[in-house]
């Protein structure tokens, strides 16, 4: 079977472990790179062993070979790497926070719908199978009614430029703040009916460390934490009535501890072996792709919309 190729606009770290993971895959490949700096990209390609190296990202997406585009580039310059991918007719992947606000995410919506070019956010537990593996367990009854969500994402990164520099798009909200409110969406759903949240800022303007509360009609509440100034346990705890769910890490999860209302420990759940967590989101691209379809269904466009939304939302109460 032939590799399905995919190429790759920038070339950080996060880039690096996307080549790795395509590397490990059966089904695709890391066939090209995009960097400012061409000698970066030829570097990054004899590293990771990616064919082809471009010294511009619209060479790339020029590329007849090429079948879907990674965007790796920092967030400020997504909309304008997303739009010229689309605008060029190829496949996007495009990393998250997918744009600065819902405005831009409409925007190259929008084309893609309009072109018929399928479109993507990079948000990458939305497309592991522990993802549903916990959402079942859930909704199984097993702890009973579920209520609240606690939720922590904190590294010591405020250093970055890309967490610092207003200009990059920087801030925790867009870096860590989108996975604590995917998890939320994806164990209690959107009809939230309250939003509260506080901010602390650095001295360039951007978000350090955010709180965002919401609450739901029927009573459930999601408590969330995100930090770029120190580091935290990193764990979701999903409690219901009669028990409560113990993840070992947010943004990739491995382990699932189940525990009674009168804490002893009842079962673990372990995630299926994988590669990086990267190859779900790449596969879901694939078999989208293969079937004509310009979203996922995991992570479908009105869903990355109701982020984008949210994520303003919370920004307007901190102004």
């Amino acid at each position: 079977m032939e590799k399905f190729k995919v190429g790759i606009i920038g070339a950080g770290h996060i880039a690096e472990k996307m080549a790795y993971t395509l590397g490990k895959m059966d089904s695709a490949q890391a066939y090209a790179i995009a960097s400012r700096s061409l000698e970066k990209a030829q570097k990054f390609a004899r590293v990771h062993g990616v064919s082809k190296a471009y010294g511009s990202y619209e060479e790339l997406a020029e590329d007849p070979q090429v079948q879907l585009i990674y965007v790796a580039t920092p967030h400020s310059l997504h909309f304008q790497h997303v739009k010229m991918c689309l605008e060029k007719g190829k496949p996007v992947l495009c990393e998250k926070s997918f744009m600065l606000d819902r405005k831009q995410a409409e925007e190259v919506v929008a084309i893609s719908r309009e072109k018929g070019v399928f479109l993507a956010e990079a948000i990458w537990t939305r497309y592991m199978p522990f993802r549903k593996t916990v959402k079942d367990l859930i909704d199984s009854g097993k702890i009973g009614k579920p209520m609240m969500i606690t939720a922590h994402l904190g590294y010591p990164v405020a250093d970055r430029e890309r967490i610092i520099r207003p200009e990059l798009g920087g801030g925790a909200l867009l870096d860590l703040g989108v996975y604590v409110i995917n998890f939320a969406l994806m164990m209690f759903g959107d009809g939230f009916s309250r939003l509260t949240s506080a901010c602390t800022k650095a001295e360039t303007g951007v978000d350090l460390q955010d709180s965002i509360t919401l609450a739901w009609p029927d009573g459930k509440m999601a408590v969330l934490e995100a930090t770029a100034s120190c580091a935290s346990e990193r764990q979701a705890i999903i409690g219901g009535d009669n028990g409560y769910v113990v993840l070992d890490n947010i943004n990739d999860p491995l382990k699932a501890d189940i525990y009674s209302a009168d804490h002893v420990l009842i079962e673990t759940l372990h995630a299926p072996e994988q590669i990086t967590g990267f190859e779900y989101q790449v596969q879901a691209c694939i078999d989208a792709i293969g079937q004509g379809r310009i979203e996922t269904e995991f992570m479908p466009h009105e869903e990355t919309l109701r982020v984008m939304d949210i994520m303003d939302r919370i920004r307007m109460q901190w102004d």
